[in-house]
């Protein structure tokens, strides 16, 4: 686990240069195909070293759910051990990680049909206005939300339409699914933050000059794709898009973007904070590979 620019793809790669293992991606930006620049996917040469799952598995204008997460590590867990080999998540979307630490709530699988009309009204009205409704309708759940959490404000207005009652009250009244057992988890964070933003200030720049700007143009132009869907939504992207359509010039998307990644870097500490039972490793240091795989052999994986 880590905040984004932490170095988790290369640490977990020199784990695979010692241990028989199989990654299976925790990054809610990997699953898109075609989204490949802007997410800092492995490279070609990386995937081909070890095994990867959940990576270029849906379309961008699709959606994967938590809980299609859940089902699908799952499975895989089961798969690689009958290989013989060890199951290693590696990524920074800590839902998913929450998931699988604390199980899931039974929460209503997404209905189509009410999700078009909520990305109609916000199209129409905004997110805000939306906001304002849930709430009226579930304060709780409003009070954590930010008023322009698009995605997250329409699942709990989606929740409510489908089952009659708020979010915050399904999650007190529900009954956890069993969490993945066995998991033994690695944080990488920094210990100077200083340090991490610079870093996603150089990966931004590198991305830039790798071409992220044509390939948001691609995107563009499969003509299926809006700012309301989560693939657009990620950092970066939802900054490209928004230059792309005038809203600002080179420089401020530059800006933005950078900042952008570094406020999911804060939110991703703080989810890191919740998670007792990690063992933290300072990113920051060059030998970050070396101390993880000497923690996994004292841990007798």
């Amino acid at each position: 686990m880590g905040p984004t620019a932490s170095g988790k793809t290369g640490v977990a790669l020199a784990l695979a240069q010692h241990m028989p293992i199989e990654i299976i991606s925790v990054d809610s930006a990997l699953i898109y195909r075609g989204m490949d620049i802007g997410s800092a996917k492995p490279s070609v040469v990386e995937l081909a070293s070890v095994k990867h799952h959940l990576i270029d598995i849906i379309e961008p204008n699709q959606s994967f759910s938590v809980a299609q997460f859940l089902g699908a590590a799952t499975q895989l867990i089961a798969e690689i051990r009958q290989r013989q080999r060890i199951p290693v998540f590696v990524g920074g979307t800590m839902m998913y990680y929450k998931a699988m630490l604390d199980g899931l709530g039974n929460l209503p699988q997404a209905d189509a049909k009410i999700r078009a009309e909520l990305d109609a009204e916000a199209l129409q009205f905004g997110t805000p206005f939306l906001h304002q409704r849930l709430a009226q309708l579930d304060p709780i759940t409003a009070e954590r939300l930010k008023p322009n959490d698009s995605q997250r404000i329409q699942r709990a207005l989606e929740v409510i339409a489908i089952t009659g009652k708020p979010m915050s009250l399904l999650f007190a009244e529900q009954i956890k699914t069993n969490p993945i057992d066995q998991l033994f988890c690695i944080s990488l964070e920094p210990s100077d933050r200083a340090v991490l933003h610079q870093r996603i200030a150089t990966r931004f720049d590198s991305m830039l000059e790798q071409g992220f700007m044509d390939e948001m143009q691609s995107l563009r132009a499969r003509g299926d794709l809006n700012l309301n869907m989560p693939s657009m939504r990620c950092v970066g992207y939802r900054q490209a898009w928004e230059y792309l359509d005038g809203d600002y010039d080179y420089s401020t998307m530059r800006e933005r973007g950078i900042i952008a990644t570094r406020q999911l870097a804060k939110r991703q500490m703080t989810w890191l904070r919740s998670i007792p039972q990690r063992t933290i490793i300072d990113c920051n240091l060059n030998d970050a590979g070396e101390r993880a795989l000497q923690l996994c052999l004292e841990t007798g994986f």
